[in-house]
């Protein structure tokens, strides 16, 4: 059901990297190198989409961030060959606590994750280059990411796989096994882990997912997924939910061609 053609969804990405970044005008591209399994792969698309020379790896751990994403964000670099710099970001979280208190786990997440865009466009900015964004389609269904954080990006070359899918393609990639068989983690407070935030496996969220895309009855999606309809229900509440953080900032009507709304793009005169 979910089984993809790993070689062919590969040229579609390399392919539209290419095309994407040319049309910018741009060569180069800078992405977050987090040393998990999505990171990885579009480091490994854009490496071959762009050639080594044009891709910049950004690590930006704090002090929660686990020992081995330190290992696995540098076993990637010598793999690809890529350039690579670390950031701590700890003392700008520091200072941000500082100025506005203490947070909780989530609030405190979500800042991080808007430091690391904030970084990646500077050094975007600096290089001439686009950032390259790393969520895929489960976490952009389920809102599972920050809002002009780790969603604000120029494009996604993975945002239309599911989760489940990524592993299928590194895989194919040949992504070290090590990145690929590890919990998923955002890495945004100790002891943190996608699964146990979202309250379900992958495996079950993608087949939820892929029976609401289809729009499926939710008692044929609960039987595909092994889970009780309840569950079904709580995953569409959740993709309804997180709707505005797909969507640029909602702009009334006023004008003839409205920005969002029915603006002609590209523009032709």
């Amino acid at each position: 059901m979910l089984k993809i053609d790993a070689e062919k969804v590969t040229e579609i990405i390399v392919n539209f990297i290419k095309e994407y970044s040319d049309k910018a005008g741009r060569k180069k591209v800078v992405l977050g190198l987090s040393g998990g399994v999505d990171s990885s792969v579009v480091a490994k698309l854009a490496t071959m989409a762009l050639g080594k020379e044009n891709v910049y790896a950004l690590f930006l751990p704090d002090i929660s961030t686990p020992l081995e994403d330190f290992e696995h964000s540098r076993l990637m670099v010598k793999l690809l060959e890529i350039n690579y710099k670390v950031i701590d970001i700890s003392p700008i979280i520091h200072s941000i606590t500082n100025i506005c208190g203490e947070m909780n786990e989530i609030t405190l997440g979500n800042v991080k994750a808007r430091i690391r865009m904030l970084l990646l466009y500077q050094i975007a900015n600096e290089k001439n280059a686009l950032v390259c964004g790393t969520s895929n389609k489960t976490e952009l269904l389920t809102g599972y990411f920050t809002k002009y954080g780790d969603g604000a990006t120029d494009f996604m070359p993975i945002g239309d796989l599911y989760k489940t899918q990524v592993y299928q393609l590194a895989k194919y990639l040949e992504i070290p096994e090590e990145i690929i068989k590890k919990p998923p983690t955002a890495g945004l407070w100790k002891g943190q882990t996608d699964e146990k935030e979202l309250g379900i496996t992958y495996d079950k969220l993608d087949k939820i997912l892929y029976g609401i895309e289809r729009r499926m009855e939710k008692k044929k999606i609960a039987e595909i997924a092994g889970v009780d309809e309840k569950e079904v229900e709580r995953i569409y509440e959740m993709v309804c939910k997180n709707e505005h953080k797909r969507r640029l900032a909602p702009i009334p009507k006023i004008g003839f061609r409205t920005v969002g709304i029915d603006w002609r793009h590209p523009l032709k005169l």
